[in-house]
């Protein structure tokens, strides 16, 4: 075991160092950086500048110098660094990131640490009660299909959870909005953020009903196309240990039902499930929904990714790929370890394999 986890460790290296170097190599070709933003930007300003400065004689109107001069421009390429070659910029990116240094923002002129860590507790509050939420639901409505197989029961509920996981989250959570939110019907529940701005003058309960109040509409939007998946996954996954010869063979002896189920059945069928919670917990945090963020104001991870991307600011979309991928690299590996905890017949061998 530890050789094999020490393999696996390793060869997260190689990986890490694929996806940055691909990334690195896409934005090199990207139009629009943040040199030619901040030239158009410095235009723009010196034609604002000299734009009202015509004679009211009639005589000619000074424009001044339209172009941004070599100088200027050198220094807004040093300001971001774009005045050393790609690959020099490349390794000091790479010595940075060893040194767990995810740099600077250009236009926040905040560390991208500090920019991450400020937008968690958005990320946090969205991300665990779906989390939670979707389990807690799916888990025993996914047992209960595989128990009623076949039932009215089951086809009314896969009608519901197969509908839910139709209709996207954003169009949910407009229609939400519209009826719930004082679009055009009733104002029940908050429109934006997670508190109100008088919450800091609330009780203890009174701050925590209104945070629970500012969580319904999003996490509703959120949470309702993931039934369907860890849904028919538990249920698919009891119903093939059920029909399984141990299942018959226990019957057979004369043990309940509901022990057969939860003494036997229940173990083996949770494997997948529960190989696949460490990937769903630590993704909860770093998930979250773009156009969810958006159409609620929720100012989380999502919506710094986008804004990062489409601003060029490049310390911070390198610094949180790093992040993200290193996070799902660990976790990836926690899951794996987790079938050996949770069914300790799998032993992964040396070449890796169970």
């Amino acid at each position: 075991m530890r050789t094999y986890i020490f393999k696996r460790l390793l060869l997260m290296i190689p990986t890490l160092l694929g996806v940055l170097t691909l990334t690195f190599a896409v934005v090199q070709f990207v139009p629009g950086g943040p040199v030619e933003q901040m030239v158009l930007e410095l235009k723009g300003k010196g034609s604002a500048a000299v734009g009202g400065s015509e004679s009211s004689g009639g005589g000619a109107t000074y424009r001044g110098r339209q172009g941004v001069d070599a100088q200027r421009l050198e220094e807004v390429k040093a300001l971001y660094g774009f005045d050393k070659p790609p690959l020099e910029r490349y390794f000091m990116m790479l010595g940075r990131f060893a040194r767990f240094d995810l740099g600077q923002s250009y236009y926040q002129h905040e560390s991208v640490w500090r920019l991450v860590v400020s937008k968690l507790p958005v990320s946090i509050s969205i991300g665990l009660w779906t989390f939670f939420i979707t389990y807690l639901v799916s888990i025993p409505l996914g047992i209960a299909k595989a128990v009623r197989d076949g039932s009215r029961f089951d086809s009314v509920t896969s009608t519901m959870i197969l509908v839910g996981y139709a209709i996207p989250g954003f169009v949910l959570g407009v229609l939400l909005l519209v009826i719930f939110g004082g679009g055009s019907f009733l104002q029940i529940f908050p429109l934006r953020g997670l508190t109100s701005d008088n919450w800091s003058d609330l009780s203890l309960i009174g701050k925590v009903m209104d945070y629970l109040w500012h969580l319904v509409l999003p996490i509703t939007a959120s949470v309702l196309g993931s039934f369907a998946v860890v849904t028919m996954l538990t249920k698919n996954s009891f119903l093939e240990e059920i029909r399984k010869q141990y299942v018959l063979t226990a019957r057979a002896k004369g043990l309940a039902e509901r022990q057969v189920l939860w003494k036997h059945v229940f173990r083996n069928a949770m494997l997948p499930l529960v190989t696949g919670f460490p990937a769903a917990f630590i993704g909860a945090f770093f998930t979250g929904s773009l156009l969810i963020e958006t159409l609620f104001s929720l100012d989380g991870l999502g919506l710094l990714s986008y804004e990062s991307v489409m601003r060029r600011d490049y310390p911070v979309v390198f610094g949180t790929l790093y992040l993200f991928t290193l996070i799902g690299l660990f976790t990836k590996l926690i899951s794996d370890l987790c079938y050996v905890y949770v069914d300790p017949r799998i032993q992964f061998g040396s070449g890796g394999g169970s």
